[in-house]
């Protein structure tokens, strides 16, 4: 009777030696600039795990956006074995090394879980011309080269190989100006000192609500789903998708969570479960739709193979835009 008890003491141990947690403060690096969509994403997570207590250290954010988020991928990559540092991804986790070739790839990371897929909007200011998505394509058909100015984030990034697709689609240039993050971007359109952008909805969606931005159409497969009115007479639900209205280009980006190299199987599941309480919450929800993401989440060995999917699919649109860096 005691030999049993004394094992089953033991079994409960190890057991409980398996639930790891972390010990000290967790640096979450966003491997862009403050106010963009990954930004914005990061500082949410970091307010509600602290206050629904998800953790018993706090979050930390860090931006480290410079090289198009090589500084935040590198920092990662050598920080091996720790386990209190994260990072949010955006696309820059293809782009940025198959258009630069710094020594970098995704796989020298933890993958940890797909939190959800980001949309992008064609936008234009609200005294714009444009109408419609089509009013917009048209006039980029008919217009000289390089006559429309898009702001983007960042260069060889997904803004502009959005913008090059809209240019192979239309035949047409357009002048593309690269700014350090979504905010920016979307500020630029607002001071109407560039003729379109194609934010993420959630870094244009206050500007939309004020009246100052006009919202064309979505570049996600189907229509979104969210039927709360935004401004006083659309939702994001009302938008079209730019390929139903004759603009035949589509993206969605990730956003998702990785670790540093070396991470345990237990510390991922540590993540794994804390990012499906943060999901879970109603606060997440009302983010979701306040940003109009396409709420696709994974993990584990599903989300490794999106990855990677993913990754050659970059490398086949950044070849086209003759992005490659060899």
């Amino acid at each position: 009777m005691i030999r049993s008890l004394v094992a089953a003491t033991a079994f409960f141990a190890a057991g409980c030696a398996l639930a790891w947690e972390p010990s000290k403060p967790v640096e979450f690096v966003v491997p862009a600039g403050t106010g963009g969509g990954a930004d914005q994403m990061a500082r949410f997570i970091q307010g509600v795990v602290a206050k629904h207590n998800l953790m018993k250290q706090p979050i930390v954010v860090v931006n480290k956006g410079g090289g198009a988020g090589a500084e935040g991928f590198l920092d990662v990559k050598g920080d091996k074995g720790n386990p209190h540092k994260i990072i949010i991804t955006l696309s820059n986790l293809f782009t940025t090394p198959l258009g630069t070739a710094v020594p970098f790839n995704w796989r020298d990371l933890t993958p940890v879980a797909m939190l959800a897929l980001d949309n992008f909007v064609l936008w234009v200011n609200a005294e714009s011309p444009y109408q419609t998505p089509k009013q917009f394509f048209d006039a980029l058909k008919a217009g000289p080269d390089r006559s429309l100015k898009m702001a983007g984030t960042g260069s060889k990034q997904e803004d502009q190989i959005i913008t090059v697709a809209l240019e192979k689609a239309a035949g047409k240039k357009m002048s593309y100006i690269p700014y350090p993050g979504g905010g920016q971007v979307a500020t630029q359109l607002v001071g109407r000192h560039v003729d379109a952008t194609v934010n993420n909805p959630i870094e244009a969606e206050s500007h939309w609500r004020a009246g100052k931005l006009r919202a064309l159409c979505v570049f996600d497969s189907k229509p979104l789903p969210y039927k709360e009115k935004v401004t006083a007479t659309q939702a994001w639900g009302d938008l079209p998708t730019c390929s139903s209205a004759g603009i035949p280009v589509e993206y969605t980006m990730l956003r998702g969570i990785f670790m540093t190299p070396g991470a345990t199987p237990e510390q991922v599941k540590f993540y794994v479960d804390l990012f499906d309480k943060v999901r879970a919450l109603p606060e997440w929800k009302e983010f979701m739709a306040k940003g109009a993401f396409n709420q696709t989440s994974m993990s584990g060995q599903p989300y490794f193979d999106w990855l990677a999917r993913t990754e050659q699919q970059h490398r086949v649109l950044m070849k086209e835009a003759g992005f490659l860096a060899n």
